[in-house]
């Protein structure tokens, strides 16, 4: 079923009435909506309403609430990828399934080995973080999670400093197998996890050292070496799994 983001000013008495542009055209124009149609919303309080169309005129539509509930649809901890932008379509995938996958955010991170010019990734983050809004729209998401500016490793590993748990993929210098690490360190329910991929060139000698001072945990997704495309979204999907497997309320 359709499934748009809405302002909780929307909705009175018991009617949504949609007259933003994006949501009106989508709507009316691109899915040509009829009188009776059921339809999705969902507010920023994360309140979802099923809804049946009353109207639609040229400028809004009048939905009807048949039911209203909290949201289901997110994660019980906070999930973020911090990658190494790649070339081509690979990192719009990669955008769409960390959306897909309930990540609450996702920052592009400037690495030694980067693909992509500094200049080149901030010019497509707005493009990014549309993919995420379409992404969440037919997973019926709860929220729309954020693509933030763009960043480096250090300001990312100070996060630690503020309660974030950092674990980076490398598969070369890895310690530990994610499956291994969860079982000794449960992922707690609510807290913040923050998953590290690098480039396809992978991490430089100076970044390995940069997470063995600051003690991040490196670990391995098994034997075989992945493209940073597939690993993101393999690590996101284990770790999910992990949290899952022990978790602790």
């Amino acid at each position: 079923m359709p499934h748009f983001f809405i302002s909780s000013k929307d909705v009175n008495n018991n009617k949504i009435t949609v007259s933003d542009r994006d949501n009106f055209n989508h709507i009316a124009k691109s899915l040509r909506t009829k009188k009776g149609e059921k339809l999705l919303f969902i507010d920023e309080n994360q309140i979802q309403y099923e809804t049946v169309v009353e109207e639609i005129t040229n400028k809004e539509i009048t939905v009807n609430v048949e039911n209203s509930y909290k949201s289901f649809r997110r994660l019980d901890f906070r999930l973020y990828l911090a990658q190494s932008p790649l070339r081509s379509d690979a990192q719009s995938s990669i955008i769409e399934k960390a959306a897909e996958l309930g990540a609450d955010g996702v920052y592009p991170v400037y690495t030694d080995n980067c693909a992509l010019a500094a200049a080149v990734i901030e010019k497509k983050i707005p493009k990014w973080q549309r993919i995420m809004l379409e992404a969440s729209k037919q997973c019926e998401r709860a929220y729309v999670p954020s693509c933030y500016g763009l960043t480096n490793l250090e300001n990312i590993i100070k996060l630690k400093n503020d309660g974030f748990r950092i674990i980076a993929f490398c598969e070369r210098h890895a310690k530990l197998s994610l499956h291994e690490y969860c079982k000794e360190n449960p992922i707690i329910k609510g807290e913040n996890v923050i998953v590290i991929i690098g480039p396809e060139g992978g991490f430089s000698q100076r970044e390995f050292k940069l997470f063995e001072d600051n003690e991040i945990a490196m670990l391995t997704l098994g034997e075989l070496i992945l493209k940073a495309d597939t690993a993101v979204t393999v690590a996101l999907g284990n770790v999910i799994y992990e949290f899952e497997n022990y978790r602790k309320n």
